[in-house]
């Protein structure tokens, strides 16, 4: 685990804003004091949630997509520490391990400033090697009984996600996609729009469904796929928000039907919220309130496994804001779950 920064208690105090009277979220979360032995140390710990963040664009860039998905740790610890700690947040089941760091990608990359075939197909090779350190990292926490809450990063990470709960359950999970793109495109080269194909392929995802689907914005081919394959099925954001031929509240009991008999993963991908700055961002999306509705629903369920929120790129002017609307999901999800 070469790429892990564990977050220390020196760091965590100089980003909490302490105020008389009042006790904050990071004051009272737990921190691991060692980079060895994390399987042994997680066992032996009294806690349900693994928070930890994920630092690159490389998969964003991969798929041709807006960069900046790797600034959305540093925004939602920021936040996330200086939440109140009261009856309702539950700081003390939580750990906040750190973040994998991929610096190293990230450099490669920057010089790369035209999207030529080459430059992309360098960029596709880089995920292969942050798969293997995100797959090992879930599976670790998975493996130790906790369930891990992954920030950041693009949507690429879906496939480590999903392998590393796959190998510690011994057995294919679920996923839940609630994204504006399929991200099931079987083209060559790992990258942000295909980490859900390349784990179902491998039989690393068994049951898929995607949620609000934007009709403008998935090709023709790719719906193909979708209708093909029985285990993957989808609605669309249009077909529930605009032309109301669906309902909201009774597409998630569809979709929880299809993936709830076995675990399963969350996936929240912030281009289906409206007007949040991401990789590709809308200005015609799901609200947030929808959106930490559609995280309490699924979070209620025993066999929900992880949450991952991704795609988000904080800018100077709304960092804040980011940072913000990632904690109101992690807490949602952690509210829900303890229920």
């Amino acid at each position: 685990m070469d790429k892990l920064v564990l977050l220390d208690s020196v760091t965590k105090n100089k980003l909490i804003n302490k105020r008389l009277g009042e006790s904050k979220f990071g004051q009272h979360v737990k921190l691991l004091s060692s980079i060895s032995n994390i399987y042994e140390q997680l066992v032996n710990l009294d806690v349900s949630y693994v928070i930890f963040g994920i630092c690159e664009d490389v998969g964003v860039y991969a798929n041709y997509g807006n960069t900046g998905t790797h600034k959305a740790w540093e925004a939602t610890l920021q936040a996330l520490l200086n939440i109140q700690s009261n009856r309702f947040t539950k700081p003390e089941r939580v750990l906040i391990l750190g973040h994998l760091n991929f610096t190293d990608a990230l450099n490669h990359i920057k010089p790369l400033n035209s999207k030529t075939q080459a430059n992309i197909k360098k960029a596709r090779n880089l995920v292969d090697t942050i798969d293997k350190d995100v797959t090992h990292l879930v599976h670790t926490i998975i493996a130790a009984g906790k369930k891990p809450i992954i920030i950041g990063g693009g949507h690429n990470n879906a496939y480590g996600n999903i392998k590393g709960a796959a190998l510690a359950l011994n057995s294919p999970i679920n996923a839940i996609n609630f994204d504006a793109h399929t991200d099931f495109r079987f083209d060559k080269g790992r990258h942000s729009g295909n980490g859900f194909s390349y784990a179902y392929a491998e039989g690393f995802l068994k049951k898929y469904f995607v949620f609000g689907l934007h009709e403008n914005y998935t090709s023709e081919a790719v719906l193909t796929s979708l209708n093909i394959v029985k285990a993957v099925k989808y609605n669309t954001f249009e077909s529930i928000e605009i032309t109301s031929t669906l309902k909201f509240k009774s597409e998630m009991e569809r979709a929880l039907n299809h993936i709830s008999k076995f675990n399963f993963g969350i996936e929240v991908d912030c281009d289906a919220i409206e007007n949040i700055t991401s990789s590709a961002m809308t200005p015609s999306g799901f609200s947030v309130s929808k959106t930490r509705k559609f995280i309490n629903y699924f979070a209620k369920h025993e066999n929900a496994t992880y949450l991952h929120i991704c795609e988000a790129i904080p800018k100077k002017k709304n960092q804040q804001q980011i940072g913000k609307l990632i904690t109101y999901l992690i807490t949602d999800f952690i509210k829900a779950n303890e229920h």
